[in-house]
């Protein structure tokens, strides 16, 4: 997955070629479905999905477990919240305020996850970090599913979005599924949806000009090159011209106090980002504030222990969801957006000789939120200790046969690999998990 980066403004003449082929073929490609893609659904739904890079611990967070030892328990104490019965960390008061539109799914199988976003993210126990060249085995993100059968809201928009600063340690992007269907890069994105300096509306209009300067570009590439560039080309073109990309990143025009909400750091400005990128048009965003920061071994590592490293975050990822939700709620949104918060497994049940927890593959938490789904709820259970499911198992396949299920992707859809088999979206018999819709 690699993303040019945009060039400095002024650097391309008007009109020229070198500035179509940079906005038709460098990553823009993934902007718009092929003419084959399905048709979306009538209801626009999306999909926010936060990346807890690194593993959050389940019991510091949304599992706590305050009967348990103290070496179990951890140095946080649990509240309760606005729904009976359910108590989740002290450092997450906003959460708890909420709780009632929120669903925490504690019974998570994570043993199939590895220290990369790939399993989780395609939503598929068979994909993998391998170390042999051929991580995730071809299988998609659930994000490029999306944008391959469900396609963007609005065809001004890309389908799938990523905003990340580490994009190979937190975005996995298409496998075998296809080039057209990897995310596109935030961060690049905005400076490619702008006029380069000179270029007008109606010379961009003149469609004929621009075949013209495509067919003289197709000299330096083979054929079927320069025909997905015709297509992406007009794709990024009507992109640019309609200027609904370019409007959705201007974060400067929200309220002082809404940014102040969301908050002023990489998080939270991401998750501001999303939300406008998902009222836009785009189906799927994906949020990661930063590479392993909830990976939290112990104070003798870059991310600390519990006190000292998680303790920080909490309250960024609490503003963060209320902020979020309550947005979503006041513009009508909630219901159409199914917004995600996970890792990719959960942190031991003893705290270790650092001060922190090591990776745990048992079991995790995740939260969940809008999508008409029935909040105010958890969904399975851990043990007293929270080493182990003790009911409601969760695997991988079944939060993407729920993601699909919001997004209206029949789960019987199949993708073809590169050997010509059919691949099901869902893998292992995933089903939609119980109790949400």
């Amino acid at each position: 997955m690699t993303h040019a980066q945009p060039a400095p403004a002024g650097c391309f003449q008007v009109g020229s070629r070198r500035w179509f082929l940079r906005a038709g073929a460098a990553g823009l490609g993934a902007l718009a479905a092929p003419a084959a893609r399905a048709t979306p659904a009538k209801r626009p739904t999306s999909v926010i999905l936060f990346w807890l890079s690194g593993g959050l611990s389940h019991l510091d967070s949304w599992d706590p477990k305050p009967d348990a030892p103290a070496e179990v328990r951890g140095p946080f104490a649990s509240i309760p919240t606005c729904v009976p019965g359910v108590r989740i960390c002290e450092h997450l008061p906003l959460q708890a305020s909420i709780m009632d539109r929120l669903t925490l799914v504690r019974s998570v199988d994570c043993k199939a996850s590895d220290h990369t976003p790939i399993t989780f993210q395609a939503g598929n126990p068979l994909a993998r970090r391998t170390n042999d060249g051929n991580d995730g085995g071809g299988y998609p993100s659930m994000g490029a599913v999306a944008a391959k059968f469900r396609g963007p809201n609005d065809p001004a928009l890309p389908a799938f979005v990523g905003l990340a600063d580490s994009w190979r340690a937190d975005v996995w992007g298409a496998g075998a599924l296809g080039a057209a269907y990897e995310p596109v890069q935030g961060t690049d994105l905005a400076g490619r949806v702008a006029l380069p300096r000179g270029v007008t509306v109606p010379h961009l209009r003149d469609r004929d000009d621009l075949r013209r300067r495509l067919a003289a570009a197709g000299r330096d590439l083979d054929a079927p090159a320069a025909g997905r560039l015709d297509g992406e080309a007009r794709r990024a073109l009507d992109m640019i011209v309609s200027g609904k990309a370019q409007r959705a990143f201007r974060v400067e025009e929200e309220s002082a106090r809404l940014r102040d909400a969301y908050g002023r750091d990489s998080l939270g400005e991401k998750a501001l980002l999303a939300r406008r990128l998902v009222e836009a048009g785009t189906t799927f965003a994906l949020v990661s504030g930063a590479w392993g920061y909830f990976d939290h071994h112990g104070d003798d590592v870059r991310w600390g222990g519990i006190v000292k490293g998680l303790r920080p975050l909490l309250p960024r990822i609490d503003r963060v969801i209320h902020t979020l939700v309550t947005d979503l709620e006041a513009r009508g949104l909630l219901d159409t957006t199914l917004v995600l918060m996970l890792g990719e497994f959960g942190r031991a049940p003893v705290i270790n000789a650092n001060a922190g927890r090591d990776h745990w593959t048992n079991c995790m938490s995740l939260l969940m939120a809008g999508g008409g789904l029935r909040c105010g709820q958890t969904i399975g259970a851990t043990d007293a200790k929270g080493y182990a499911i003790r009911d409601g198992r969760v695997g991988p396949a079944d939060l993407a046969a729920t993601v699909f299920r919001h997004l209206g992707i029949d789960p019987d859809a199949h993708w073809t690999d590169p050997q010509g088999r059919p691949i099901s979206v869902v893998a292992e018999n995933g089903r939609p998990i119980p109790g949400l819709f």
